[in-house]
């Protein structure tokens, strides 16, 4: 029973008690306390109701008093009346306007219930998205939104938007005790309602902002977050579901496209493409170019075109750019039910400043660390999530499980694992504070990255997490019971910084770099490694991958296709640019689209055939894949031939007659019967050659069927001739 401070209107003067003018001023952490039903010690019952902009409200068939000098309202029904639990209110417009009805939301009990505040609160809701946020209920036959949100120390939380005309008294939620949740169910509100919360901070400050838990945002510019939908998807694709918790990841092909939906192709007029039509294009493109992934640069909410999605500012939120949810679910089903894999680039590293979301969500540091040489990246303009708060990490981890479970995502990219492993990360001395054993290790992100990899693949047998991290730190792709990160892969950036430097010299200074192609195999077991040749890599005055390679016209073409033979063949999963599969010449920009006109030209066209090509070679041959992450797979032939800057060596597979040798030849100059030892002394054939005319090439290599003479050579029992062509790399295997 509320406390009643004072009497009615109608039986005296009336004494406004102190809860009555906190919710007036907007200042009561639980209007459940004054507002709504309550019943009296004469068991009669009291309906109180705060409207602002009411002239006159009835309740029960008859006239509500306003309590003077406010703009409550209430009536007291005697008892044994008949009382509806949640009654409605009829309500006139200040002014002798308009009526209007309404249901009162204060006559709704608590919905969260203690187990959920208390799993958020130790950081282990890994479900969080379906208590916290906006959800269309029906609580006790009546339909509405439950609206739920994480706001510490604060006075109020309100929901606001156009059905209380943005007016932050009219809906005050209910603060579930120290848990720093607010929750309120409002009636009549239905999927598609724009709202915020309006926040009233400890120290008065007032801040108006988006749903942390959103899962739908309007079209930038506007700022907004949508009540969704929630009919559930009708999925089609549980084949793929079911073999992919199966997939031996380990020892199957994993070759990814990697693109940015939003400038893969446009439209005549410079408008996006959207998910369905990414269906209808995109996914034939993928299956004939061969590959087994795509990979999303990052789909969540964000306000700047010009971030590339990696300054989100809606973590459960697909963008609007390219439709609904259920748009985007069905283009990860139409990947699924054509064999494709989809990966999604995922950000916890950091977030953008901007004040209508995670930034000073309380008009204080909440999601991100107050002090700011632990709670911002300088260099970025960005603030680094606070891993030290449970409700931090329970947000972060539960989104990655969100992505998984509601997208069917089959893996995820994190983005700059880096700046959040190292405190000192890009920041100079005393710019940064050290851990608690004086290290420049972030103990509570180390701690939040294991349990993220442990939940994701604990919970989705077969999902990928792929780490972008820069630095030698030690195990980042080894089980957490390991002493490991857990990360099921990482990018070897090592081998993408070397192998580019070499590659973009001209051909007589590589002699002098070849240990630049051979230092990769000092690592490379260390980590499960995939090979990126990314976004970054064009970007930013770096050119494009063409572009990067000297020499005339004929011989960049000639280096390019040699250089993507040298990831093909090198142990390890393969990543490449959307555009980078037919010789983009200029650099990427988010704000067009690909230079598809280039496919016109044969010596652009080859280079998409020669990577189909590597790609089904890669996939069919166990060989270039079985052993990606094992030494059984790899042996060189010869790795010191700087001179002639040639590198040649086995790749195998379980099976130790699934062979393949590579030679790749570094030089324009053609070498004729250079001799490399064999594996055995059985036939080889040539099943690739990245000078094949077919691929704009001079056509100068092997045709004929290859028999390794008994001649021992560089530690092998057989030994052949070969001829090497010119910037050019050729792949051989037994015949038969």
């Amino acid at each position: 029973m509320s406390p009643r401070r004072h009497t009615p209107s109608g039986a005296g003067l009336p004494v406004i008690s102190e809860p009555i003018m906190r919710v007036q001023a907007g200042t009561h952490h639980d209007p459940f306390e004054v507002l709504g039903l309550h019943v009296q010690p004469d068991g009669s019952t009291l309906v109180r109701a705060f409207l602002p902009p009411a002239e006159a409200v009835e309740v029960a068939g008859g006239p509500m008093a306003r309590v003077a000098g406010t703009d409550f309202f209430e009536r007291l029904l005697p008892s044994g009346a008949a009382v509806d639990p949640h009654p409605v209110l009829r309500w006139q417009d200040k002014g002798a306007g308009n009526w209007h009805t309404t249901q009162s939301p204060y006559s709704f009990g608590p919905q969260l219930g203690e187990m959920d505040l208390y799993l958020i609160g130790e950081g282990r809701h890994f479900e969080a998205w379906k208590v916290l946020g906006a959800r269309v209920k029906n609580i006790d036959g009546v339909d509405g939104c439950l609206f739920a949100v994480w706001a510490p120390a604060v006075q109020r939380v309100s929901v606001v938007g156009n059905f209380n005309e943005w007016d932050g008294r009219r809906h005050p939620m209910r603060c579930r005790g120290t848990s720093g949740i607010w929750e309120l169910f409002i009636p009549g509100l239905a999927a598609g309602q724009a709202y915020k919360y309006e926040i009233l901070g400890r120290h008065g400050q007032l801040v108006r902002k988006t749903d942390p838990y959103a899962r739908q945002m309007f079209m930038r510019p506007e700022t907004t977050s949508c009540v969704p939908d929630d009919t559930p998807y009708a999925w089609c694709d549980s084949s793929w579901i079911e073999a992919r918790a199966g997939f031996d990841w380990q020892h199957r092909p994993v070759s990814i496209y990697e693109l940015h939906p939003g400038s893969w192709r446009r439209h005549a007029d410079g408008s996006f493409y959207t998910w369905s039509e990414l269906v209808a294009e995109l996914i034939p493109y993928v299956l004939d170019l061969g590959y087994t992934h795509i990979e999303l640069m990052p789909v969540a909410e964000h306000p700047l075109d010009a971030s590339w999605g990696y300054q989100v500012s809606g973590y459960y939120a697909p963008t609007a750019r390219y439709g609904s949810a259920d748009d985007f679910r069905a283009f990860v089903d139409a990947c699924h039910r054509a064999g494709i894999g989809v990966l999604l680039d995922w950000v916890p590293a950091h977030f953008p400043k901007d004040d209508f979301a995670l930034a000073r969500f309380t008009g204080e540091p909440v999601y991100e660390h107050a002090d700011p040489r632990r709670g911002e990246h300088q260099e970025w303009g960005t603030l680094v999530f606070d891993f030290s708060r449970n409700e931090v990490r329970n947000f972060l981890v539960a989104n990655a499980l969100y992505w998984l479970d509601e997208f069917h995502i089959d893996g995820l990219r994190v983005d700059a694992v880096a700046s959040m492993l190292y405190l000192d990360y890009s920041r100079q001395p005393g710019e940064w504070l050290p851990n608690q054993s004086g290290g420049r290790e972030n103990i509570e992100a180390v701690q939040f990255l294991r349990e993220m990899n442990t939940e994701v693949h604990g919970r989705f047998p077969g999902v990928l997490t792929i780490a972008e991290e820069s630095t030698a730190w030690p195990a980042v792709s080894r089980p957490v019971e390991l002493g490991g990160l857990g990360f099921s892969m990482k990018w070897n950036m090592g081998w993408m910084n070397d192998s580019l430097d070499y590659i973009e010299k001209e051909p007589v200074y590589r002699k002098y770099q070849h240990n630049q192609l051979t230092f990769s195999q000092v690592y490379a077991w260390t980590e499960n490694f995939v090979l990126p040749l990314s976004h970054d890599e064009v970007v930013h005055m770096k050119k494009s991958l063409l572009d990067k390679m000297p020499g005339d016209t004929w011989q960049r073409f000639a280096n390019l296709r040699l250089f993507y033979a040298w990831q093909y063949a090198h142990p390890g999963k393969k990543l490449l640019f959307m555009g980078g599969e037919f010789g983009q010449w200029n650099e990427w920009k988010e704000a067009g689209q690909l230079d598809w006109v280039l496919l016109e030209f044969p010596a652009h066209d080859s280079i998409r055939t020669l990577l189909r090509d590597l790609n089904h070679l890669y996939r069919n041959e166990t060989a270039l894949h079985e052993f990606d992450f094992d030494p059984r797979g790899f042996r060189w032939i010869d790795c010191h031939d700087a001179d002639q800057s040639i590198l040649s060596f086995v790749r195998q597979g379980q099976d130790a007659s699934a062979q393949m040798i590579v030679l790749l030849n570094f030089t324009p100059v053609p070498r004729e019967g250079y001799r490399i030892g064999m594996p055995s002394g059985a036939a080889w054939c040539e099943v690739l050659n990245t000078d094949s005319a077919y691929y704009g090439g001079s056509n100068l290599g092997n045709g004929q069927t290859l028999h390794p003479q008994n001649l021992p050579w560089m530690g092998f029992e057989y030994s052949i001739e070969v001829t090497l062509p010119p910037l050019g790399a050729i792949f051989l295997k037994p015949c038969g």
